[in-house]
């Protein structure tokens, strides 16, 4: 995203103008406080999100997970995405259709998070920006998934070619806070030198790098907000073939839709510099805009589906364990429903009908 750099709105931020590819971020001031510690940001989040979810998520969290273990979970039809292995062959003759066994994964899991700590993941429009949105997601779903044995890993990336920094999967709360802690300190600087600001997103590259260095079948948090360079798709499948993969993605409302009435404004992109004039009073901007922003989703979606994974939608306006437990819900009901059996009507969105016919879940 770019930031405003005028005057009176030296506290907010803004989108690409519509003549280009919606810019990759941009922090506001604010992001020059100093952040919280490990202990005292993992402390914050137990007493206010996890504490919330330990009441309504209880032991449905496991239905996040569908992949390797020994205990059978589910039938489904087989879809192109799936692994030829997993076919039930008796099913298969009975029903005269494809079908693939879904198996809950082992009590223990390795589950690795790969992390775009990258200049646009610094922009939010409001009190939360899209970086401290993926700070608090992972270290909730590290610590729900640690509280019960299963080993975390995480993968940094910060506009780099390679990885910022990666802490291999191990248990425990040293570990997790060890987590917290690269999570917390790893990113641009809003405040360095411009060179060193200007690092593109690379997305493609980094999931490549994710799959040579996961080589045992693990569940992977890709936590970005996909504004990359094309072509990260076809990387995304490749991991998802071997691993069970959810698209944790990070939207900024002002991402979608300009605001009225911002008058002249100039506009930096946080990643290459580029800076713009625009004019927020132009109504035939705002709609070019808004119609990128479209087109940009579209392809976002598209892509998700075509790779096969799941999307975790993360709002900076919303609140955390609500998306959580929506998509939590939304994935049940799907999984449910691709077996042919009736589901509860679950509260929250969207999506629900698309998700039973294809058997990806978008929440």
């Amino acid at each position: 995203m770019f930031s405003f750099l005028r005057k009176k709105r030296t506290e907010a931020t803004a989108p690409a103008s519509a003549g280009q590819t919606p810019a990759r971020g941009a922090t506001a001031s604010r992001t020059d406080t100093p952040w919280p510690d490990a202990g005292q940001w993992l402390q914050g989040l137990e007493w206010t999100v996890l504490k919330r979810l330990d009441g309504q998520l209880q032991g449905d969290y496991r239905s996040l997970f569908r992949g390797s273990g020994l205990v059978l979970a589910d039938l489904r039809e087989y879809q192109a995405h799936d692994d030829v292995r997993h076919i039930d062959w008796n099913v298969t003759a009975r029903m005269q259709t494809p079908y693939v066994r879904e198996h809950q994964e082992d009590r223990e899991i390795a589950a690795w998070f790969v992390v775009d700590l990258s200049a646009s993941v610094a922009f939010g429009s409001g009190h939360t920006s899209k970086r401290q949105l993926a700070c608090s997601a992972v270290t909730v779903l590290a610590k729900l998934l640690s509280q019960h044995g299963n080993r975390v890993g995480l993968m940094l990336f910060t506009g780099q070619d390679r990885a910022h920094s990666v802490v291999p999967a191990r248990s425990g709360r040293r570990h997790l806070l060890h987590i917290v802690h690269q999570l917390l300190q790893a990113g641009p600087n809003p405040t360095s030198s411009p060179s060193n600001a200007m690092q593109t997103s690379a997305l493609g590259p980094w999931l490549a790098q994710a799959q040579s260095v996961l080589r045992r079948r693990s569940a992977v948090f890709v936590v970005s907000d996909f504004i990359s360079p094309p072509g990260w798709e076809k990387n995304l499948a490749q991991l998802a073939r071997r691993h069970e993969v959810v698209a944790v993605r990070l939207r900024d409302p002002l991402e979608m839709a300009w605001p009225d009435n911002t008058g002249m404004l100039l506009v930096q992109d946080a990643e290459s510099g580029e800076q713009l004039l625009v004019d927020g009073n132009d109504a035939a901007f705002r709609q070019r805009f808004a119609q990128q922003a479209q087109d940009r989703e579209a392809a976002l979606l598209s892509g998700l589906a075509q790779a096969g994974v799941d999307c975790l939608e993360l709002n900076t306006d919303e609140a955390l364990d609500q998306a959580l437990l929506r998509f939590a819900q939304l994935r049940k009901r799907a999984s449910q429903l691709s077996t042919g059996g009736r589901a509860a009507p679950t509260t929250g969105p969207r999506h629900v009908q698309s998700a039973a016919q294809s058997g990806r879940v978008h929440a």
